[in-house]
């Protein structure tokens, strides 16, 4: 047997989530397809330190029930260096948090069927109407969302999606209880989330610490195989390793012991995404990529994207002749880019830049943190050329030469 909903979405991710969320509650026929058991689910798929903001809290109305911890304050580490900023922030229990989603979309209607591992489109002229999982089953739908992520086998096989594995960051995080958060040296992270810049512990990208409460803290490399990453990588070093090494060598763990169970891996792509729909489909969340290039933050992208792709779903399915098609669903991608990553470009270019300074040069950025003015750092982060330019040191320029070099053969 054979069902048929409005809309079909592989992947229960924050993306995925937040689209059957918005989708249901407008009234559609949504179905899910999850990899994961229902009785499992989100344990293989608990993979973020879920790290967000008020903004983001408050555009989804996320509830404070899936809050491991409200923070005061980001802090910015450099080898020898700290920089302290006000910015209210929230730590989420990220299987509760994809739970909550399940459970605002079930509640609007929305079926999830979970143990369904998602293996190709089923096609029919040339466009996509259906999905194929586990094996033989199948599903039909007007429109189908691939929320799966870097697997991405829908995108992948409807050539929407090129994800470059020389631009894939892996990442790696424990949960942490006996933590020292404020030894001397070091800056207080006492209701904070840290990231740091250190070639040492994360060549070509960076490591955070995001207090969860009392003396416990999610802890975590995560790093991109770039440029960067090459040129200060340890040989025969794993990510793992590289973690080892700072848990060795920071006196913050020194009294610190794991979390059974708090293991988390993932891995996200950063690069420029191309073209993110065609006919009855959109690719979603990190399936696009999603993840912010610079500080790797996704929940909130993630979630925008859903939303974006739910959005352009209802104007195509109340059209009166409920048109599907690629132009109608190239919306999404115009929203994309307008609301989910406004000038990618930009920040792409800084993020490539960053990764390829030296812990030097990490120390001397921290020193100008200190000393200019908000406004121009919230410009830099925002992806003002002329923010960033003026943030440029003379020492800069062989890295700004080889990062536009690369930037433009590629």
């Amino acid at each position: 047997m054979t069902d048929n909903y409005d809309v079909i979405i592989a992947g229960a991710g924050p993306a995925g989530g937040q689209a059957a969320r918005d989708l249901a509650a407008r009234g559609y026929d949504v179905c899910v397809l999850e990899t994961e058991s229902e009785d499992e689910f989100p344990s293989r798929s608990n993979k973020s330190t879920a790290g967000t903001f008020p903004s983001t809290m408050a555009s989804f109305n996320i509830p404070d029930e899936v809050v491991m911890n409200f923070t005061d304050d980001v802090v910015l580490e450099s080898p020898n260096d700290h920089y302290h900023r006000h910015q209210p922030g929230a730590v989420l229990e990220f299987a509760d948090f994809k739970n909550w989603l399940v459970d605002e979309a079930e509640a609007d209607g929305a079926e999830y069927l979970f143990d369904a591992r998602v293996s190709k489109p089923i096609m029919e002229g040339g466009e996509i109407v259906g999905v194929r999982y586990n094996g033989d089953k199948e599903v039909y739908a007007d429109i189908v969302i691939d929320a799966t992520g870097p697997s991405a086998p829908l995108a992948k096989a409807l050539d929407v999606c090129d994800l470059d594995r020389q631009k894939q960051a892996i990442g790696i995080e424990f949960e942490f209880e006996g933590m020292d958060l404020a030894p001397e040296g070091y800056g207080d992270l006492t209701d904070a989330m840290m990231l740091r810049l250190d070639h040492d512990i994360a060549p070509g990208g960076y490591s955070w610490i995001f207090h969860t409460g009392g003396d416990t803290a999610k802890v975590g490399v995560c790093y991109i195989q770039n440029e960067g990453h090459r040129h200060n990588a340890k040989s025969g070093y794993t990510i793992d390793d590289y973690l080892q090494y700072w848990l060795d060598t920071d006196p913050r763990f020194a009294n610190a012991e794991r979390i059974e169970g708090k293991q988390h891996r993932g891995s996200a792509h950063i690069q420029l995404p191309g073209r993110m729909s065609t006919d009855n489909f959109m690719a979603i969340g990190d399936t696009v990529p999603t993840v912010d290039p610079l500080w790797g933050e996704g929940i909130d992208k993630c979630m925008r994207s859903g939303r974006a792709a739910a959005a352009t779903a209802d104007r195509a399915l109340t059209n009166s002749e409920r048109d599907t098609s690629a132009s109608e669903l190239a919306v999404y991608d115009q929203l994309w880019h307008e609301r989910v990553a406004p000038k990618v470009k930009n920040r792409l270019f800084m993020t490539e830049m960053l990764y390829r300074a030296s812990n030097e040069r990490y120390d001397k950025l921290l020193e100008d943190l200190h000393r200019l003015p908000n406004e121009q750092l919230d410009a830099a982060n925002g992806g003002s050329p002329l923010a960033m330019f003026r943030m440029l040191k003379f020492e800069d320029l062989s890295i700004l030469a080889s990062t536009a070099r690369d930037w433009f053969s590629n």
